[in-house]
């Protein structure tokens, strides 16, 4: 018998092998064999702030809609955009590339169409603490399923004492930035 062959042998299960304590370890106290636990996935909206793309829970998520007219706030914060009447209702809305330092420049104020929103870009209104909010969006990619063990807890050179990014979720080759929305709009 050749050294590889006796590898194999030693691996494989053998019929006059006793295995009384791998049945123990597979079969549960009930007798039948353990239910394993499959992962339960949680669903995120996926969107697009300038070439990357980020994600928040759904359900912290109250709809979306199309960039209406935004009334400016004089001296306020810089990722406020303004606010918008939402069938009666004013609702802040903010610009969280700022926050996240994708861009400098509030996107109704750049590109050579100033003041008119592109075409894809969307207000997430999304349920908080302090209420419902708007955040601007350049476009809305969908709904994503993500199990526990595609999620990563974000770098640790990320994390701070108010940091938006609450992980990384992976599917496929596609990567997705999952932000707190608490965070993310904390002033």
């Amino acid at each position: 018998m050749s050294r590889f062959e006796a590898l194999l042998d030693a691996f494989f299960y053998r019929p006059d092998e006793d295995v009384s304590g791998l049945l123990d370890f597979a079969v549960g106290s009930d007798g039948l064999a353990p239910r394993v636990l499959e992962e339960e996935p949680t669903e995120y909206l996926a969107f697009r702030l300038e070439t990357e793309c980020y994600a928040v829970p759904i359900l912290t998520v109250r709809e979306i809609c199309k960039v209406p007219l935004l009334t400016e706030i004089p001296r306020a914060e810089p990722q406020l955009l303004g606010v918008m009447n939402l069938r009666g209702e004013l609702l802040p809305v903010y610009d969280v590339k700022l926050r996240l330092r994708l861009s400098e420049v509030p996107p109704l104020v750049a590109g050579p169409d100033a003041g008119l929103p592109p075409k894809a870009a969307r207000i997430l209104v999304l349920k908080t603490q302090d209420g419902p909010a708007g955040v601007w969006v350049d476009s809305v990619a969908g709904v994503v399923r993500l199990k526990p063990s595609m999620v990563e807890l974000s770098p640790a050179g990320l994390r701070g004492d108010r940091d938006c990014v609450a992980g990384l979720g992976r599917k496929g080759s596609q990567l997705y930035i999952l932000l707190d929305p608490e965070q993310a709009l904390a002033p």
